[in-house]
């Protein structure tokens, strides 16, 4: 009787430590690191696309359904989801998940921000009051990332404390040394003249030393005209570039003008995971990011 009583005790402690968490994901690069800190121990649902603006969501029912049942929401922050999140966590009822609580994680909490805006006006676009939320685009932000979201997962699952944080200690071993591998590939690329699309790459230029002379929306989220385009034109003939960049997710038009005009190449960026065939996890992330630019060079 006791050893059936011992064995059904293991059973359940067992079921226990293995359980999985849900875990609601904004954007495919915290559902491709919580993946890495948590492996089979969490279930992930990412809400949002490679091929999807970040900024223009649907709050669909099937994503506040997700949001219901989830026991941790992982979002970039910074306002990026604005549009969106709010209304699909409000509607989960999900009192977990909700923004400051102990189910709600925002990546950018964790980093450093850039751009942030000395004021705030309408007229300047979608200006986001926190800074550029497009922080996933800087390889170095991955790691005080990881680390704040192992924690965050340890808090949500404390059973398996040990277990994130082996993970999280291989993550960032291998991590270290993947970024030293990039750093020397990119080294071509310092103080390289880019122009961009949309204003989604300062996180990678301060990373890589790119150096952006123009961006082709007028305002952040607005399309360029004709007109506005043939004025970044006549920047470029000034200041001349190499590169223009855009994420997958954006229409090739704008970058496909001014790169004829302007005798630049035109260069698409997966911007997440999933935004190219090469570009499957966080690692095929950053080794297409860099092998994209490299070409642009050429």
């Amino acid at each position: 009787m006791n050893k059936i009583i011992s064995a059904v005790f293991f059973l359940l402690l067992s079921n226990a430590a293995h359980a999985a968490l849900n875990v609601f994901a904004c954007e495919p690069e915290w559902a491709a690191l919580t993946k890495e800190l948590a492996g089979e121990q969490a279930n992930i649902y990412t809400a949002t696309g490679a091929l999807q603006d970040p900024h223009r969501v649907e709050a669909r029912p099937s994503l506040i359904a997700k949001a219901r049942r989830a026991n941790l929401v992982v979002c970039t922050g910074a306002e990026l989801e604005m549009a969106w999140l709010p209304v699909v966590l409000r509607e989960s009822g999900n009192a977990d998940v909700q923004a400051g609580g102990d189910g709600y994680f925002e990546a950018a909490s964790a980093v450093r921000m850039l751009e942030v805006p000395t004021r705030l006006d309408r007229g300047d676009g979608d200006v986001h009051a926190q800074g550029n939320p497009h922080i996933q685009t800087d390889a170095r932000n991955f790691l005080p990332i990881a680390s704040a979201l192992a924690q965050k997962l340890m808090q949500r699952d404390p059973a398996n404390k040990a277990f994130y944080q082996q993970r999280l200690a291989a993550f960032e071993q291998q991590w270290r040394a993947a970024l030293s591998r990039w750093e020397k590939q990119a080294a071509p690329l310092k103080g390289v003249a880019v122009v961009v699309q949309h204003k989604g790459f300062p996180y990678l230029a301060d990373w890589l030393g790119l150096h952006e002379v123009a961006v082709l929306e007028p305002r952040p989220g607005m399309e360029p005209s004709a007109s506005w385009l043939a004025q970044v034109q006549d920047t470029l003939q000034q200041h001349p570039a190499k590169m223009v960049l855009r994420a997958a997710y954006q229409s090739e038009r704008p970058s496909q003008w001014i790169a004829q005009r302007a005798h630049l190449a035109a260069v698409e960026m997966p911007f997440t995971v999933g935004g190219s065939d090469a570009a499957q996890d966080l690692y095929g992330l950053f080794d297409d990011t860099l092998a994209r630019l490299l070409k642009g060079l050429q």
